[in-house]
């Protein structure tokens, strides 16, 4: 007896109905694949919700086509059906499972997919390589095809949170070839006019399509590798066995040399601090002494965001100085004036980093002047004014008000505050909803669940949003990897947070870390009224508070500037700064704008 060499099935009118159907199913699926796949692959902004749609029907399609395709890499081999049998089974299930069971989390869908792209390109490399039926042109483009598989899964394993990216690049791409491929198996032969059996005629199409998705899957990890590398602290960072219990104590310094502005030396620092608890701990920083310098006033240098994860201590980035907004560093150097910056406890040494808790950076901030006074070669004078931007100029208003009970020999003549992450409830709860908050938030969560036991992330974290904050938490803003979590970021439809963020112990506790303590030294607080991230609304109410306790400021607004420019060079405050800390040295009187 004969049958359709390709299909199995017997001769006569009930086998050749069937063969009409299943050929009809292998059409259907294969444009099913085609569909989905270009809608994953040109989509990759969709909303996480449609993404998870889109992949859970796509394994779906995906596995029905393992099982439409019959013995075609295997050729025709009885013992290789049962692996393709329980792969397409595996796909299915998938499938079903990201469909209906929603609370398994991006987290997870990227494992399973990665897995399962992963067994795919396994078994079609052992199949290419071991079958003993496959001719050439078969066997190579089933070695390629396998390899694309297997790099799409390691790409959806190691770059995990790319999730609209990963997922639907590097998954898309595989099911649009996987149903191209059933496509030309099914229908090319027979608009050639030839059966369906004739492996040659079939295998430069399987060639160009496998050859193809190898070449995109090499290009996605090329890209991938490029987005990779958040420093890692080397050994300086590494405290050394015996540590002494005092405050400030310098511990190690060494010759720094990257990035600093011409006709300084610089070095970075290790030093004895206390967390917000008064708990000992250790920071690492820079100090940069214009050459020949002879007792030079001191900046203290309080940077923005950089980052949580432990590598993203600006002495560890490329430019430590404009990694953290400095306005002007050169300037500063130009002007006599000697430059000390905090990495802050955690960033560079001994984590965690207890993001935006004032106390604990405003002593890190202290304890760097006091350890960079014990550098031999530094010669720094005694006065000292504090500048900060974003969440270092939160960190300055704290230094401010911490000064003069925790350093109170060191002479603070002056604090600036520029966009300062101060009025924090309302700046939480100006973010709750958008993109911005989205990659602030998890810091935030993150450095109050560090040092609050009562502020839990379970209670405030939405579980589908865990990938991306656990990625946020590992990346430093100066990535660019950085813009794989702002595309997150942008994907996710719904806000990170399951419950109001200015609720329960996470608002008690951003309550308490409103920098409040009076601040004995003159204080200059300057707001770009085009900033999104710290509002200057919020901010005018900050102000408006400090001055009905009695604070003087000197608030100066800057209009048409956002959170960044205002310290950029466009803006006037750069200049406007240089010349008021010239006059907090020089010991003159400042302005007070309060009514």
């Amino acid at each position: 007896m004969t049958t359709h060499a390709a299909d199995g099935l017997p001769p006569g009118p009930t086998g050749d109905r069937n063969a009409v159907w299943l050929t009809a199913a292998r059409v259907v699926v294969g444009l099913l694949g085609v569909l989905l796949g270009l809608v994953l692959v040109t989509r990759p902004l969709t909303s996480v919700s449609l993404l998870l749609l889109a992949l859970g029907v796509g394994l779906i399609v995906a596995g029905v086509i393992e099982a439409l395709r019959g013995n075609d890499d295997a050729g025709g081999a009885p013992r290789h059906r049962w692996v393709r049998r329980l792969l397409a089974a595996l796909l299915v299930v998938a499938g079903l499972v990201v469909l209906f069971l929603p609370g398994l989390g991006l987290r997870l869908t990227v494992l399973l997919v990665g897995l399962l792209l992963l067994a795919q390109g396994v078994r079609e490399v052992l199949t290419g390589a071991l079958s003993r039926s496959l001719g050439a042109r078969d066997r190579v483009a089933t070695l390629l095809s396998g390899a694309s598989a297997i790099i799409f899964g390691l790409l959806a394993l190691t770059w995990r949170d790319v999730t609209v990216l990963v997922l639907g690049l590097a998954f898309g791409a595989w099911l649009l070839v996987r149903g191209v491929r059933l496509l030309v198996e099914t229908v090319g032969p027979r608009w050639l006019g030839r059966p369906r059996e004739g492996r040659a005629s079939r295998g430069r199409p399987r060639i160009v399509l496998a050859a193809s998705s190898l070449v995109l899957a090499l290009l996605l990890a090329a890209v991938g590798g490029r987005l990779l590398g958040t420093p890692h602290p080397d050994d300086f960072y590494t405290p050394p066995l015996d540590v002494p219990e005092a405050a400030g104590v310098l511990l190690r310094a060494e010759p720094f040399t990257r990035a600093v502005p011409d006709g300084a030396t610089a070095w970075r620092i290790l030093y004895t601090t206390t967390r917000d608890e008064g708990m000992p701990a250790v920071a690492s920083g820079l100090v940069v002494v214009p050459d020949g310098a002879q007792a030079a006033p001191v900046v203290a240098w309080d940077h923005g965001t950089t980052g949580v994860a432990v590598g993203c201590a600006p002495t560890l980035l490329a430019d430590p100085l404009a990694s953290g907004a400095m306005p002007d560093p050169a300037a500063v150097v130009d002007a006599g004036w000697a430059i000390v910056m905090t990495d802050y406890i955690g960033l560079g040494a001994d984590p965690p980093h207890e993001y935006l808790v004032g106390q604990g950076e405003a002593r890190a901030t202290l304890d760097a002047v006091r350890a960079a006074h014990q550098l031999p070669d530094a010669g720094l004078g005694d006065r000292t004014v504090v500048w900060g931007h974003s969440q270092g100029g939160g960190a300055a208003l704290w230094t401010g008000g911490v000064a003069p009970g925790y350093a109170p020999e060191l002479d603070i003549v002056g604090v600036a505050a520029m966009a300062p992450a101060a009025n924090l409830p309302a700046m939480i709860d100006a973010l709750a909803g958008d993109t911005a908050g989205t990659l602030v938030g998890p810091l935030v969560l993150a450095g109050f669940a560090e040092r609050y036991d009562d502020v839990r992330v379970s209670d405030y974290l939405r579980p589908e949003a865990t990938l991306l904050y656990e990625e946020t938490l590992a990346r430093c803003w100066s990535d660019p990897a950085m813009l794989v979590s702002v595309v997150g970021a942008v994907a996710i439809d719904r806000p990170i947070w399951r419950t109001d963020p200015n609720a329960g112990p996470l608002a008690q506790r951003l309550e308490e870390n409103v920098p409040r303590l009076p601040i004995e030294a003159p204080l200059l607080l300057a707001q770009g009224l085009a900033d999104t991230l710290v509002l200057p609304d919020a901010q005018r109410a900050y102000v408006e508070e400090l001055c009905a306790a009695g604070q003087a400021v000197d608030y100066r607004t800057y209009e048409g500037q956002d959170h960044v420019g205002v310290v950029g060079p466009d803006s006037p405050l750069p200049g406007e700064l240089l010349r008021w800390t010239a006059d907090r040295f020089a010991g003159l009187p400042a302005d007070d704008t309060c009514p």
